[in-house]
């Protein structure tokens, strides 16, 4: 037996434990140690319990007690005793303990059997009471151990005593011992510190207090323990944390001077000052922070200036600690000697034109920012091309042009570009006035129609003036991913701010803040039906609004577990397949978020994102993306995320746990190569990326007595991150080129911006051994101008290593792809043969008719650079994004288009709707003033056996620059009621009253409703009625064949027939409006025309049919091409029209996924 347990036997009473080798010693139960103390003359102290059997075993250490509770336990127990938390004595458990007095108790883990953990002890120990006591041969307490009196250089003796407590019977032993110490060492002559606590240290940096020792407490993010934090001063390390996050440091002096560096991998460096006191012992609480990745907060702004001018670029990067290091790249080349966050070029010259971008490092990591670019212009060239570009619109049905064999003219426009303008010479970041180019001069001109003129203003020159000032916005709904419930009243948060919620209907609008880089918003359910949920949403950085449904997971009904029980969770939703993944949590691995361990039951939800199920693909969190350590932002392909959520089952508080372990069958990594890049991921909520928690390897695991199986195993600590990725990252990139039009003719006038196009990665096809319907990586991009480039997954050496679904969205409105049955058409589909039948395009409905038209999926086939057919879209290498964002028309691409309903609009000024920054100064614009953009409708009851062609013609009334000139016109085809067959209604948008662009007068815009036909005014709402006649002047109203008014300057309601909203973009505010007339409501909305709810007007028509050939079922192809019919069957005809002129934002939209699988969607 060694001295410490012979020791450790003579100091235990009957009471007490006593450890042998091997475990607890029966035979020692009952022994007598060599002196007995009379309890009246002892005490037990209170219970402690200060560690839990987590990690490496159980440990009471008699200095950890001191650290919470210095005062209750003597300077010398005389024994200890140890019980588990359940009440059972140490020495009955069957564990190998091990115990000491004056150390304290301690349990090992890896000394237990197979499969068992320490239990969980509290101790107490044995000490004197507060008066003297005459027992026979007994000593006191050793004194400290006096100062050292050695001089500089000098040994000297250091002496402690002891007082015999006994007082009939002298004491053996020795009353003083001593003990040989050094003196300090001599100071340098040149040394200025003074001390005014204790004396100066050798190497002078450092006053020293020898009696004084500092004892501390660190605590990593989420409250968990800190082991092996390193404990620095003036950059030397002192200490490490043990494995309860504690530390000792004696000979500080606490006098206020002193800080201390704590450092711990994944955390931000903490400083803390040790407080002045005149005690003995000072004690320390640290909690670390995780640290915070570098990310931009906004890019470098792209500039046009002229010759000789100045230019900024600013790069703003946040993070904990802050970037370091900045440094300047010119189309890809380093700029030598700048390293601040702003870049200044002065004296510009035409060679300094080109991509700017910037890299931030530092200790939390690198990033590069967008690269921004400068165009330099010569001195005496113009800043825009004077010349417009062509710009093609479509007219009236009877407006047929024979010069042109087309029903097409040519209004030109300016490119939306930045330009020069006229700036002082102050260096910003961003310029005080944004210049673009703009209309510089429109002239009127005469459109030759049948029996009419009609007026259109043609752009002539183009010239430099300040931007119209616009404002992104992001609309749209959040519902389940299964059954398309809505997320009632769930708030939406942006850096940790609340600044919205959803609707009844789940429904949210966001106004994007300035200068916002990346919209990152998380959404959180207060029901707690759903997972919280965070999403990158891409906008429209013009302005203008961008609609985004959002699939939501449902959370997952918890489990109740214990806290002090090993709990394995099996994740996997594919049924009759193995789970994916299994969480093995240890016992004792909960923390409350102060950092107190859990002991109780756990209710544990944990919900899992299967990629083997392809409808799950939308319900991916954020945007899949990561930053390298070179600080590019890169893509991950994902085998799986889970959300966690741990909480108390009493309280319902959330829990933190730490050390649990991630199990991932192998065989579900379909790609070998990807077993050795597979990493766990969380996500940053704030910043919408995935950061590295760790790296998984391969171990072998036995499943029963026969089976073993290979996984991949990591570690991971849930604390303020409750969402967790597996996923390797992939660097086989492309990007796939995607346009959408308003029409099937395909036209370049007629593209549309702000869809949301969405492209989903599917697993690799055979041959890469992969199940083919499990997906990997889910992107959305917004189209502009020139289309949409998505980011894909491809291959050059196999063309069908990777493939791809594709789809359009705008509006809540899915958009149809070109078919690709019964063959494939390369001239509709964009892209020519035969790198086309290499893609393997296909529509969803090519081997069934009956699945929906709304996608298409390819092979992503890398293009082979020596293959020229293949270097022109609409695939590029990822290095190639520049040139797909600026490729021509001409270049191949993939097409969407709208379906195209029964309605028509012409505006005397155009104006794109998508691109509010084509508004355009004059006093005949159809929406006066941008950003406050009003819709007016209203609904016209219709009496006849046929669907009738009604037209709105808006002329100026009262303002006397526009009175009796043309604003534009609407032409809608009014929809049957599907119980009476001789009644049908339209909702007619017309030009609302109010201010015109100068905003000096209003004006009551002249509208004339004209239904096409022999057709008779029956009725006029008699509250509207009242209203016009009220409301001075009363247009002259003797032909029956029309209805004409001065439109209201009031929002008035369904009460009158009139439906006015006011929103920050037009489509959004005539998507709403339309549906209210559809409903014949003021605040529903409605898909089915309700024909006899809030009508203003009622005609009767006669049986005369309208002609196929009139407003809307005959189109012409544009100059050059072939006159094509697009007369269609009635069936087709109506469900398309149906589709078309309803709202877009319906509820009863198909939720179908592209493989045409349904799903019920409820509202």
């Amino acid at each position: 037996m060694s001295v410490r347990r012979l020791l450790l036997i003579l100091g235990i009473s009957t009471a007490s434990v006593v450890a042998a080798q091997g475990g607890w010693r029966r035979d020692n139960r009952d022994s007598n140690p060599a002196v007995h103390h009379s309890d009246d003359n002892y005490e037990w102290t209170t219970w402690f319990n200060v560690d839990h059997p987590g990690g490496r075993g159980d440990y009471e250490q008699l200095e950890a007690i001191r650290f919470y509770y210095r005062s209750r336990v003597c300077e010398n127990p005389r024994a200890l005793e140890a019980r588990t938390t359940e009440w059972v004595s140490a020495r009955e458990t069957g564990e190998t303990i091990h115990a000491d007095p004056n150390v304290g108790f301690w349990c090992l883990n890896e000394e237990q059997g197979p499969d068992r953990n320490c239990s969980n002890y509290a101790v107490r120990f044995l000490c004197p009471r507060d008066i003297s006591v005459n027992l026979q041969d007994t000593w006191g307490p050793w004194s400290d151990w006096s100062p050292c009196p050695a001089l500089c250089g000098q040994v000297g003796v250091q002496i402690r005593s002891r007082i015999c407590l006994t007082r009939s019977i002298p004491c053996r032993g020795s009353k003083v011992e001593g003990k040989p110490c050094n003196g300090p060492e001599c100071l340098l002559t040149d040394c200025s510190l003074h001390c005014t606590m204790g004396r100066v240290n050798a190497d002078c940096d450092a006053c020293m207090c020898e009696e004084h020792i500092l004892l501390g407490s660190v605590r990593g993010a989420g409250g968990l323990i800190a082991e092996g934090a390193a404990i620095l001063r003036s950059g030397k390390l002192l200490t490490l944390t043990d494995h309860n996050g504690h530390f000792r440091i004696p000979g500080l002096c606490p006098d206020g001077n002193i800080t201390l560096t704590v450092s711990l991998q994944g955390h931000t460096t903490h400083r803390i000052t040790v407080p002045h006191t005149t005690e003995r012992t000072s004690v320390l609480s640290i909690q670390l922070k995780r640290i915070e990745k570098l990310h931009v907060v906004s890019n470098p702004e792209s500039k046009a200036r002229q010759e000789g001018q100045t230019a900024a670029f600013c790069c703003k990067v946040a993070g904990t600690p802050q970037p370091d290091n900045y440094q300047w790249f010119h189309n890809n080349s380093l700029l030598e000697n700048q390293s601040e966050d702003i870049l200044v070029l002065k004296d510009l010259l035409p060679e300094h034109a080109g991509d700017y971008y910037c890299r931030a490092s530092g200790s939390s990591g690198a990033i590069k920012t967008k690269p921004a670019s400068l165009k330099v212009i010569g001195r005496n060239d113009h800043s825009c091309n004077p010349t417009p570009e062509s710009h093609l619109i479509r007219l009236p049905h009877d407006c047929y042009q024979n010069s042109t064999n087309s029903f097409y003219y040519d209004v030109g426009k300016c490119p939306t570009s930045t330009c020069a303008g006229h700036l002082d010479n102050g260096i910003r970041c961003k310029d005080k006035v944004s210049y673009c180019c703009g209309v510089a001069k429109m002239e009127e001109r005469q459109v030759t129609c049948q029996g009419y003129q009609l007026p259109t203003m043609v752009v002539t020159e183009c010239g430099c003036q300040k931007c119209v000032d616009t404002k992104a916005i992001v609309h749209g709904r959040a519902v389940a991913a299964d059954n398309g419930e809505p997320m009632r009243f769930g708030h939406i948060y942006m850096n940790s701010v609340r600044i919205g919620r959803t609707g009844y209907r789940g429904t949210f609008t966001i106004q994007v803040p300035p200068e916002t880089e990346r919209l990152v918003l998380t959404l959180v359910d207060n029901m707690q039906k759903f997972v919280n949920t965070t999403k990158v949403l891409p906008f429209n950085t013009k302005g203008g609004a961008v609609y985004h449904e959002i699939k939501l997971l449902r959370k997952k009904a918890p489990v109740t577990i214990s806290s002090m029980e090993t709990n394995t969770l099996e994740l996997g939703e594919v049924e009759g397949q193995d789970p994916m993944v299994h969480i093995q949590i240890p016992p004792n691995s909960f923390y409350k978020e102060n950092g107190e361990v859990f002991m109780g039951n756990v209710n544990a939800s944990v919900t899992f994102l299967d990629p083997r199920n392809v409808s799950t693909a939308a319900a991916a969190q954020s945007d899949l993306n990561f930053v390298g350590n070179d600080g590019d932002t890169l893509p991950l392909r994902t085998y799986g995320m889970f959300s966690v959520d741990f909480r108390d089952e009493e309280t319902s508080e959330p829990l933190n746990a730490g050390e649990v372990k991630v199990f991932l069958d192998s065989a579900q990594v379909t790609m070998p190569e990807h077993l050795s890049t597979m990493k766990l991921w969380s996500l940053n909520p704030e910043t919408g990326l995935w950061e590295e928690e760790g790296s998984l390897k391969v171990e072998k695991k036995s499943r029963g007595k026969r089976e073993e199986r290979t996984f991949l195993i990591g570690n991971m600590e849930i604390r303020e991150r409750r969402l967790f990725n597996l996923d390797v990252p992939e660097n086989r990139r492309c990007y796939v080129k995607v346009r959408a039009f308003r029409s099937e003719r395909f036209m370049p006038s007629e593209q549309v911006e702000g869809v949301v196009v969405s492209l989903i990665n599917m697993e690799p096809s055979a041959g890469y051994s992969s199940n083919p319907r499990a997906w990997g990586r889910f992107d959305s991009v917004i189209t502009g101008p020139n289309g949409a480039c998505l980011p894909a997954f491809c291959d050059e050496q196999k063309a069908d290593a990777y493939s791809a679904y594709v789809m359009a969205n705008l509006g809540g409105e899915e958009l149809e792809a070109v078919p690709s049955a019964p063959k494939l058409n390369p001239n509709l589909i964009g892209v020519p043969q035969p790198y086309l039948t290499k893609l393997n395009y296909r529509r969803t409905d090519h081997e069934n008719p009956k699945v929906k038209k709304t996608a298409f999926s390819i092979n992503v086939a890398k293009p082979r650079s020596n293959t020229a057919e293949e270097g022109n879209g609409p695939v590029y290498a990822f290095e190639n994004l520049k040139e797909c964002e600026e490729a021509p028309f001409s270049a191949a691409h993939f097409r969407f288009s709208r379906v195209e309903g029964d309605r028509y609009d012409y505006n005397t000024v155009p104006f794109n709707e998508d691109d509010p920054m084509s508004w355009t100064e004059d006093y005949l614009s159809w929406w006066p003033k941008p950003m406050e953009y009003r819709a007016c409708y209203i609904k016209v009851k219709i009496n006849s056996p046929h669907e009738i062609n009604v037209r709105s013609r808006n002329m100026g009334g009262t303002h006397p620059k526009t009175v009796g000139q043309l604003y534009g016109l609407r032409d809608t085809r009014s929809i049957r009621d599907m119980d009476q067959a001789t009644v049908s209604a339209v909702c007619l948008e017309f030009k609302c009253s109010g201010m015109l662009y100068d905003q000096e007068r209003v004006d009551r815009t002249l509208v004339k409703v004209i239904p096409q036909g022999s057709c008779k005014r029956d009725h006029v709402n008699s509250i509207l009625q009242e209203y016009l006649v009220n409301h001075l002047p009363l247009a002259v109203n003797n032909d029956t064949n029309e209805f004409t008014m001065l439109a209201p300057l009031d929002p008035l309601g369904h009460n009158y027939g009139i439906y006015t909203v006011t929103d920050q973009d037009p489509r959004t505010a005539k998507e709403i409006a339309l549906g209210r007339c559809f409903d014949g409501t003021s605040d529903g909305t409605s898909r089915v025309m309700k024909n006899n709810e809030g009508v203003a007007l009622t005609f009767t028509c006669g049986d005369r049919e309208v002609t196929r050939q009139s407003v809307f079922q005959a189109v012409q192809r544009s100059q050059g091409q072939t006159v094509t019919s697009v007369v269609r069957g009635d069936s087709r005809q109506n469900r398309r029209r149906q589709r078309a002129n309803a709202p877009r934002n319906s509820r009863r939209r198909s939720t179908r996924d592209p493989t045409g699988r349904r799903t019920k969607a409820t509202s």
